[in-house]
């Protein structure tokens, strides 16, 4: 599984870039794959002129084709996103998010500008056919502080007090979400992997795991075992 991260920043060092840094952490200590994605990188001129063939742009289309979730960051600037990072999604396939889960993350000067995320980021995201675009994680200025020697602090609200310690911030608490989501994900592919399998070979048996959802059951699923078998057509009748 490899989760994609798109920097939305026209900045080398910016205060989205840095929540960036920090998924990215939390990410690999849980054994994920994780690739980077800075737009600013890319060709300005293929960006504007929507050059596909250029090797930017065609590395960067792979990258979003083959990941399995695509973390978005970006600045808040006149109540939108970042205007790289506008060009850039101008450039994919209407389908580019189709079966991923994506989840945004945005920066501004004051909390005035949070609703840039539902309001201005999230249609376009499910444009793109995303299968779920998770609520997004939004910080000001005040709570991730620029230091000099491009030294950055997260506030604890936005992260946890350290890796390891108790609590959860707001973009911990995401990223358990949006591993919930994949494992879901995972899970409903394998069974209908599996009974696609046994609709093809009719004296073949399947076993695994089934979730059972509810609306009482806030946390999440349970896991119980389930078992795939069709019976041959001359056996229904003994």
């Amino acid at each position: 599984m490899t989760v994609l991260l798109v920097a939305g920043s026209p900045s080398e060092h910016s205060r989205s870039a840095a929540l960036l840094d920090a998924v990215q952490q939390r990410l690999q200590l849980r054994g994920v794959e994780v690739e980077r994605l800075h737009i600013r990188d890319m060709s300005p001129q293929a960006l504007l002129l929507a050059d596909f063939s250029h090797p930017s742009v065609a590395h960067a289309t792979a990258q979003v084709a083959r990941a399995r979730a695509i973390v978005v960051a970006t600045p808040v600037y006149k109540a939108a996103y970042s205007g790289v990072l506008t060009v850039f999604l101008d450039l994919l396939p209407q389908t580019a998010f189709k079966t991923k889960h994506v989840l945004p993350l945005a920066t501004g000067g004051s909390p005035h500008h949070m609703l840039a995320l539902d309001y201005a980021l999230r249609p376009v995201l499910q444009s793109l056919g995303a299968a779920h675009v998770l609520p997004g994680v939004y910080a000001t200025d005040a709570q991730v502080l620029m230091l000099p020697a491009a030294a950055v602090v997260i506030h604890d609200a936005i992260q946890t007090a350290g890796i390891g310690s108790p609590g959860n911030g707001v973009l911990q608490t995401a990223l358990q979400t949006l591993a919930e989501h994949l494992n879901r994900a995972t899970i409903t592919a394998d069974l209908n992997q599996a009974v696609a399998l046994v609709g093809r070979q009719p004296h073949l048996a399947t076993t695994g795991w089934l979730l059972r959802c509810g609306p009482l059951r806030a946390s999440g699923c349970l896991k119980r075992p389930f078992a795939v078998r069709r019976v041959p057509r001359r056996a229904r009748f003994r």
